[in-house]
């Protein structure tokens, strides 16, 4: 898809007063919850590596270390405080409250840590509007245990950031390639600086606005849209070797009925009258069904969907054949 070039700076401008301090809405559901900053420090254990019982880089500071750099990459901009969700709770209890019973343990005698956390930090005075949506920068990451083996010696460990922008009328996030990393691996939260600056520098924002913007201009008819679905269910059953041919689906089957739910019932990104969607549409539509992904896994998912409708939209720009839409 070829980049558009916006000849109207103005319309995105936004006005001092539009700007917020935090929006509402989730950045992602599943099964997570919303906590603070200050609880991941004051209230949480930190994980070690048994064999040597060295620790591991805890959430608080992973976020605090990402939210200063922020701020110094971002010096006359205003920086929100981190939004963070968690899930898959870790309780323990101390070592004199062995024994008693649960519903007898006290506030003090309890532990805890979680297993995934992800986090995203707005930078809401710069404001951008594609497709008539307001989007703000943002940047986050995400942190998940289960992808360590803490069973073993201390090792570098394994994060994940983005910086991108968040739709405000629906706080999907919108990541694409060049702006995600799911391999960053450092030893210390010292070297976490080094890789956030390297990542930034690697993004095209005006690209990724371009790309977006481009989105808009194409469209699928039902029949289309119809097909797509269906190619999507079927990419699931296809053998390793044939699914290596055709890009990648990760969507899962609840996810797409979201996305086909989405398309009767949703009032901002939704089917017009004549049953037809277009792309930028059917990509808030593919990010709004990511929300239900677990932690470890939203961000490839969320940067998938992006390569998905740029997929189909270039086949349509350029008229060539696409596993995905009707010969």
């Amino acid at each position: 898809m070829e980049l558009l070039t916006n000849q109207s700076t103005s319309s995105m401008i936004i006005e001092e007063a539009e700007i917020i301090k935090e929006s509402t809405g989730n950045f992602i559901g599943a099964n997570t919850k919303k906590v603070t900053l200050e609880h991941l420090r004051d209230k949480c254990n930190i994980p070690v590596f048994s064999k040597d019982n060295e620790t591991t880089i805890s959430h608080f500071q992973f976020i605090d270390e990402t939210l200063s750099v922020v701020k110094s990459l971002f010096p006359t901009e205003t920086v929100n405080e981190p939004t963070i969700r968690v899930s898959h709770i870790v309780k323990g209890r101390i070592p004199s409250a062995i024994g008693k019973p649960a519903r007898d343990l006290l506030e003090n005698e309890k532990t805890i840590y979680y297993e995934r956390c992800a986090f995203v930090i707005e930078i809401p005075t710069i404001k951008e509007n594609v497709n008539n949506n307001g989007l703000t920068l943002s940047v986050g990451g995400v942190r998940a245990y289960n992808q360590e083996n803490l069973y073993s010696k201390k090792s570098l460990e394994k994060f994940k950031l983005f910086i991108g922008f968040k739709n405000m009328v629906c706080t999907n996030l919108c990541v694409s390639t060049d702006g995600f990393s799911n391999t960053i691996r450092i030893g210390s939260i010292l070297d976490l600086e080094q890789q956030i600056r390297q990542l930034f520098s690697s993004y095209n924002k005006e690209a990724h606005l371009g790309m977006m913007e481009k989105m808009s201009a194409f469209q699928l008819r039902e029949s289309q849209f119809a097909h797509l679905i269906g190619k999507m269910r079927m990419y699931q059953h296809l053998s390793k070797v044939e699914q290596k041919q055709l890009i990648s689906i990760t969507l899962n089957d609840s996810q797409i009925n979201s996305v086909v739910k989405d398309y009767y019932t949703c009032s901002n990104f939704g089917r017009d009258e004549e049953g037809s969607i277009n792309l930028w549409n059917l990509y808030n539509l593919f990010t709004e069904a990511n929300k239900n992904s677990y932690i470890d896994s939203n961000l490839e998912r969320n940067v998938n969907a992006y390569e998905l409708i740029n997929n189909v939209g270039n086949s349509l720009q350029n008229g060539t054949a696409n596993w995905l839409l009707p010969s």
